[in-house]
């Protein structure tokens, strides 16, 4: 596997599943340090110690700004600094019509997916040096509605649209911000929105592929857009879903 980030210092937000973790490995693999942060502590030192001494666990709810913030002192303390940075954190709180949601359920889902992404660009964009890149996971959420989700796709669609404006306020010195419109991802999340155990077949996915994508594709796309040689792409939300937002 080429090393095309050696000797970069990457934080990855809800990195100890699914994608987040997916990108933890890909990155080591590509000979980056990497901060891992999560709620789930255990988890987190797990997946560290798996990985090695170039990974460092920090426990952070990212709808935290402290935690959001401790996340990027933690890389510049104990890697030296930060270059590139995956905002992967989220969830899915709320379900059903949204006459029947809650105003807490409503926050909750904001919080996590939106708010969370916020946190995390107001304390890296500062860290960030010339060359640096984020990623931010909006999945296709972000750009289309999904009947009984309306709180996720909110909170998604503003993803984008701060994607873009950061984007635009750090071009000139370098630095770059892009979206990622995530589509059937077999990842513990996808599973609960369909009931489906660990190890039961997910069958035929609702998009033009008719399959769904292992986290390490998510991954290797995910690595390409922090390195170099995607220089020349910022405020883009990008597709990676089967075909499903192309029609």
């Amino acid at each position: 596997m080429t090393e095309r980030l050696a000797g970069k210092v990457v934080l990855v937000t809800g990195g100890t599943s699914g994608i987040g973790e997916a990108v933890a490995r890909r990155v080591v693999a590509e000979g980056v340090a990497v901060v891992v942060g999560a709620r789930r502590a255990e988890a987190g030192r797990a997946l560290v110690a798996e990985l090695g001494e170039r990974a460092v666990f920090v426990r952070a709810d990212v709808t935290v700004e402290a935690d959001a913030e401790a996340l990027v002192a933690a890389a510049v303390r104990e890697l030296g600094r930060l270059d590139v940075a995956v905002n992967n954190a989220g969830t899915v709180t709320a379900g059903g019509p949204v006459q029947g949601i809650d105003a807490d359920a409503w926050a909750a889902d904001l919080a996590s997916n939106l708010t969370s992404v916020f946190y995390g660009l107001k304390h890296q964009i500062p860290a960030l040096t010339e060359g640096g890149s984020i990623v931010n996971n909006a999945s296709i959420g972000a750009t289309t509605g999904i009947p009984g989700m309306s709180p996720y796709v909110a909170a998604k669609h503003g993803v984008i649209g701060l994607t873009r404006s950061v984007a635009l306020e750090c071009a000139a010195r370098g630095v770059r911000v892009n979206a990622l419109v995530t589509g059937n991802v077999d990842t513990p999340l996808y599973r609960g929105l369909l009931h489906a155990g660990p190890d039961d077949d997910l069958g035929e996915a609702p998009n033009p592929s008719q399959r769904t994508a292992a986290p390490a594709e998510i991954a290797a796309f995910v690595a390409f857009l922090l390195s170099d040689e995607a220089r020349f792409i910022t405020g883009a939300a990008l597709p990676i879903d089967g075909g499903a937002t192309a029609g």
